[in-house]
């Protein structure tokens, strides 16, 4: 008996909830604040090889200052690979990259650093 008397009370009250209207609903607000947009960054690089020499060109159309490096990989063993120093692209600016091997390239491609 006991039982019955006390899942009356709960009873009631859920066949209350059930027929609210749903606009009576409570309902969790949900404020304006959107997330951080993500943070755009990052040159956008063109490279194209003729023969043994390589070059590129990096454009900066951020706000961040984008430090590039150009890499080279050479086919031959005996060739060398060869790291570019990095170099500063800043906001609205384009910067042309250059390197070579002795003589066929196998691949090419550019890092991005950003600058603290």
């Amino acid at each position: 008996m006991r039982l019955s008397r006390s899942l009356a009370p709960v009873t009631v009250a859920v066949a209350l909830v059930l027929s609210l209207p749903y606009d009576a609903m409570p309902y969790a607000r949900v404020g304006d604040a959107k997330p951080p947009a993500p943070s755009l960054f990052g040159a956008a690089c063109r490279t194209a090889v003729r023969g043994s020499h390589v070059v590129a060109y990096c454009h900066n159309p951020y706000v961040d200052t984008d430090r590039v490096r150009l890499h080279i990989e050479c086919a031959r063993w005996w060739d060398i690979d060869t790291d570019s120093a990095p170099v500063d692209t800043g906001p609205a600016l384009t910067v042309r990259l250059t390197g070579r091997c002795w003589k066929e390239v196998r691949s090419v491609w550019i890092s991005h650093q950003k600058e603290h």
